[in-house]
């Protein structure tokens, strides 16, 4: 059977990478990103397939199997500081109304299964008003929701990093996450190159002054943090601003993660990363690994959504 997917704010393509890890026999029917440069690394990764060009909108007559949106989280995360996702906003993150503008434009054609990820905050009581509204308009387009909170940290990879993800299923029972497997984390040692050249190294004095130990009692902001078992949630900037931890290199010497290191720990293969930094600069890399969806979560996701979904067909 082959599965139709229809990936929108689709980044680099964290659900796609996930089926093809799986075996899984898609077909990609559209993708929309608005980021020119993941578009690149996309087409990079996936470059056996149809090229994919910036775009905003979408044939409604492409009979999706599975929609997944993660729309941007800049104005619910903390770090863009809860500017908020109310409908008419103009917000980025306000765009995750469009996807149900869509979903609704389908008519008959509503796809079976949809996936929306996002931060954390969306169930923040200042944020979670559009969450619940969103669960409405859901239910009203005839879907069953279910959302939880996942951890990288479960699904093997050794990143702190907590999503949302709620899953929608047309006309069917409520999805179990009580169902999906969990996989022990891997060490950190499988993900941090040995080799790395000297501009990783941290010199800034201003920079230098903010390091401390986890375990250190004061957590004020702007403060950096070594990386011990696991790193912190990789963000969009790690070159520039490394909240996801430095690593300790001795004698007073710290480094900031690696572009490939971040997209290693966000789950992508070596040879995903290799074909995107021929497309992409070393700023992008590191932004598109900040936006992207851990692969293995996906993956977990799928084993289980893909067996129910043969069952009812």
């Amino acid at each position: 059977m082959t599965i139709k997917i229809l990936e929108l704010f689709g980044g680099i393509g964290s659900p796609r990478v996930a089926l093809r890890n799986l075996g899984t026999d898609i077909k990609s029917i559209d993708y929309v990103e608005i980021d020119a440069k993941a578009v690149a690394s996309y087409n990079a990764i996936f470059a056996s397939d149809l090229k994919y060009k910036t775009q905003s909108v979408i044939d409604w007559e492409l009979k999706p199997d599975i929609l997944i949106h993660g729309s941007p989280c800049q104005d619910i995360s903390i770090a863009g500081r809860h500017l908020g996702a109310d409908a008419g906003s103009g917000t980025r993150s306000s765009l995750m109304w469009e996807t149900l503008k869509i979903i609704e434009n389908f008519g008959k054609w509503q796809p079976k299964i949809v996936i929306w990820e996002n931060v954390k905050a969306v169930l923040f009581k200042s944020m979670n008003e559009n969450f619940n509204k969103y669960l409405r308009e859901m239910e009203s387009l005839g879907y069953t929701n279910s959302y939880a909170v996942l951890n990288a940290l479960d699904f093997g990879l050794p990143q702190q990093r907590e999503r949302v993800f709620t899953i929608s299923i047309l006309n069917g029972e409520a999805f179990d996450f009580n169902s999906v497997g969990r996989l022990p984390m891997r060490p950190l040692s499988n993900f941090i190159e040995k080799d790395v050249d000297e501009k990783y190294t941290i010199k800034a004095p201003s920079m230098l002054d903010r390091i401390g130990s986890p375990s250190d009692k004061k957590k004020f902001k702007g403060y950096l943090k070594i990386i011990d078992d696991k790193v912190y949630t990789i963000t969009t900037s790690q070159d520039r601003v490394p909240n996801s931890g430095v690593i300790d290199l001795g004698n007073g010497k710290y480094r900031v993660l690696t572009e490939k290191e971040c997209w290693l720990l966000q789950g992508y293969s070596t040879d995903d990363f290799e074909v995107a930094a021929k497309v992409s600069s070393k700023t992008q890399l590191y932004k598109q690994a900040g936006n992207s969806i851990p692969v293995p979560i996906f993956e977990s996701l799928f084993r289980v959504l893909l067996k129910d979904f043969e069952e009812d067909f």
